[in-house]
């Protein structure tokens, strides 16, 4: 395990992250928690955490014997333009508190960028504690999410909802159905880009709860839609029992993730959290901005919506990132990036790319567009376009309408999406 001298600087140069030994997880986990104002650390959580953690790709900063910064990548197969890809997931990044502003994070970033693309890893993708802290290490707010709150009485179903006379719904505990969880997951993942598939530990943390990590909340309840052929969508949901001043129900629903792979299996589950008897409002706290709920309502206006980030996404290795994506429309372009901690993106690239296959290579010809390596990263799964950054004035085109094409070749039918922050 690598460990620094005790130091009193902000030079990122002064510390050595390196990975942790499994004695020193429990030390790992508290000082993410403290770093994230958690007190989510019980023995039972613990112990999933460490079931889906590869020591490997942890890493730590010591100040003599104390540990003052951590961070983990995990492995994941995920789903991004063109097909499911592997992506490094960066989490528990955290510094104590006493040593902030000291270069800490600096050099647990440059070290962790330099490890994954050693690993052959194109990606890095994260979600954000805070906005300002990630695009100064070249990542990019690629995607939005939606939290949605319906109040009853406000959320009426359209009369011509999608049907299907075979299917079914079931009631059940997780626990019971976790391989029908499972295959509608794997199923749906394959075509949501930004979904990243989920092992054996994985779902168990998800499954997990505590009553005290629950604000009142029931434990997770599940309504599965199948027929002959098998399950295809599921709701995993809570609600808290309660009624107002003059005894009349007033039981929120909370929606923690929702699945389906047909149109007839979305409108079934929808149905079904929006109508339980005794409940006063349904919320959810990440939805996709495109999910078809919007136009399974009668009228979408009382679903109260609020954006909040979703995917960052960090182009460590350019060239093989932007060879290893889709493109929805041919595109020829010279991009000049710039890119602090990952210098060996720093240049000129020809990215020559149409429906069917893309090259990107070091060139010596004149830009068509100059712009951070944060940029690519945040238009890398469609949703955000490099032509708002250029009437922002943080990019810079030099031949007109590069921006624009390169926005067109890039977009997708259907926006990003992650639904399990990691």
């Amino acid at each position: 395990m690598s460990r620094s001298h005790t130091a009193r600087t902000d030079d990122a140069a002064t510390w050595s992250p390196g990975p942790i030994d499994d004695d020193r997880f429990a030390a790992f986990a508290r000082l993410c928690a403290e770093a994230l104002n958690s007190h989510n650390a019980s023995v039972e959580r613990l112990e999933h955490y460490r079931a889906i953690t590869d020591l490997d790709r942890t890493l730590a900063v010591f100040d003599g014997e104390q540990m003052v910064g951590t961070a983990v990548a995990h492995s994941f197969t995920m789903t991004l333009p063109g097909g499911q890809r592997p992506v490094a997931g960066v989490s528990g990044v955290g510094v104590w508190p006493t040593h902030r502003r000291r270069g800490i994070l600096s050099a647990l970033m440059r070290r962790q960028l330099a490890d994954i693309r050693e690993r052959g890893e194109a990606v890095a993708a994260l979600f954000a504690s805070e906005g300002g802290i990630y695009g100064r290490f070249g990542y990019g707010s690629a995607s939005a999410s939606a939290m949605i709150t319906l109040r009853r009485g406000e959320a009426a179903l359209r009369p011509d909802l999608p049907r299907d006379p075979g299917l079914q719904l079931r009631l059940a505990s997780p626990g019971e159905v976790r391989d029908e969880l499972s295959l509608v997951h794997q199923a749906a993942a394959s075509t949501l880009v930004g979904e990243f598939a989920r092992d054996k530990a994985r779902w168990d943390l998800l499954l997990s709860g505590e009553e005290r990590d629950r604000a009142g909340f029931s434990s997770l309840k599940c309504a599965l839609a199948e027929d002959g052929t098998g399950p295809s969508g599921y709701a995993l949901y809570r609600i808290r029992q309660q009624w107002d001043d003059h005894g009349v129900a007033d039981c929120p629903l909370r929606v923690d993730q929702l699945y389906a792979t047909t149109p007839a299996a979305h409108a079934l589950l929808w149905e079904h959290v929006l109508t339980r008897d005794l409940v006063s409002t349904v919320s959810t706290a990440l939805r996709p901005l495109d999910d078809p709920l919007f136009h399974l309502l009668s009228d979408k206006y009382p679903a109260r919506s609020r954006l909040t980030d979703g995917l960052w996404i960090r182009l460590v290795d350019l060239p093989a990132a932007l060879e290893q994506r889709s493109y929805a429309a041919p595109v020829d372009v010279v991009i000049e990036a710039t890119d602090t901690y990952c210098p060996w993106n720093a240049g000129r690239w020809r990215l020559a790319a149409d429906t069917g296959s893309a090259h990107c290579t070091m060139t010596d010809a004149e830009p068509d567009i100059r712009l951070d390596v944060s940029h690519l990263g945040a238009a890398y799964l469609g949703d955000t376009r490099l032509s708002s950054h250029l009437a922002a004035g943080s990019l810079t085109e030099e031949t007109a309408g590069a921006a624009q094409r390169l926005d067109t070749a890039l977009s997708l039918p259907t926006r990003p999406f992650c639904g399990v922050i990691f």
